[in-house]
């Protein structure tokens, strides 16, 4: 049976998942329930491994990872990001890198709707008053007739503009790579009452939304990010926020996870946070281990599924 090792399973998930079965009935299997040091504890667990099953982002499956582990061959990553992979190194060392696309989708795309919620109606601060014994006035935005901008139209992404069009909201959208004529992205940004990030984390898309970017958004306009943290430029987007050009933010990503105690984002009264939760329901977590099982399987069977990165064929020694 072939070695695979799951490095990262910290807070556990898989291992207390239905689908660790499936996995310990095709594959020999370790399981580490706490993270990994860096590179050479990676390396060290890993070893003699042909196949990782990546949970947490923060494992980095770095070219230095990849030279020290020549019997690996399957990265099956557990989520839709593959930002925490030297995607072309492993493709030079014959590692296919698999991942889990749309499995999250509903439930992320319910949560980034919350977060619009949230701030459009001032929820957090309003309940927090009400609990102060204060009967709070004041504005409030209705959604319903407002312009949603979704960047980004992979499953998320489609999934949100049908919730924002369910609410009433005139939905415009942008994405990288589009099939038909598409509205240009500053004209998406002028109009949206609304901008919702749904790009994947890459060298195109990190500070994707620059201090350039964030100018031309419309005075007052709220923006979600359940995407990726860098995507935004943090030090842009807190002076738009601080500012009121933006009129709020909802936000479940960050540069810096967990984010500190003390960062700027949490004295700011028109920002609603999470903690990076957003695809973290019992039916998105099962179906996207699953799935990262499957992808291990699939593997195993010599079928491809789910591949990210195609791996180059590893030279014969003799």
């Amino acid at each position: 049976m072939k070695l695979a090792v799951i490095p990262d399973d910290f807070p556990e998930v898989l291992g207390s998942s239905p689908s660790m079965v499936r996995l310990c009935d095709r594959f020999e299997v370790t399981h580490h329930t706490t993270l990994p040091g860096g590179d050479a504890s990676l390396v060290e667990r890993l070893r003699g491994a042909e196949v990782a099953i990546n949970i947490r982002s923060s494992t980095k499956f770095t070219a230095d990872v990849f030279a020290h582990l020549p019997d690996l061959r399957l990265v099956s990553i557990w989520g839709t990001g593959t930002d925490n992979v030297d995607l072309a190194a492993a493709r030079e060392r014959g590692v296919r890198i698999t991942n889990t696309p749309a499995v999250s989708a509903p439930s992320i795309a319910e949560h980034a709707l919350a977060l619009m919620l949230a701030v459009a109606r001032r929820i957090p601060e309003i309940d927090r008053e009400v609990r102060a014994g204060k009967w709070p006035r004041g504005q409030m935005m209705q959604l319903a007739g407002k312009t949603l901008g979704v960047i980004g139209l992979g499953a998320i992404g489609q999934r949100f503009a049908q919730l924002g069009k369910g609410i009433g909201m005139r939905v415009i959208t942008w994405t990288m790579h589009p099939k038909e004529p598409q509205l240009e992205l500053g004209q998406l940004l002028a109009e949206s009452d609304v901008v919702s990030l749904h790009l994947r984390l890459s060298d195109q898309t990190r500070a994707f939304l620059n201090a350039e970017r964030i100018a031309q958004m419309k005075p007052g306009a709220i923006l979600i990010n359940t995407a990726r943290g860098p995507i935004t430029e943090e030090a842009a987007l807190l002076s738009a926020l601080r500012t009121n050009h933006l009129g709020g933010a909802g936000i479940d990503v960050f540069d810096q996870e967990p984010l500190p105690r003390d960062h700027a984002f949490t004295a700011l009264p028109n920002v609603v946070l999470s903690p990076h939760n957003a695809g973290v329901t019992p039916e998105a977590l099962e179906a996207g281990l699953a799935l990262a099982v499957d992808n291990a399987v699939a593997f195993d069977e010599g079928r491809s599924q789910n591949v990210v990165t195609i791996a180059k064929p590893v030279p014969e020694t003799r």
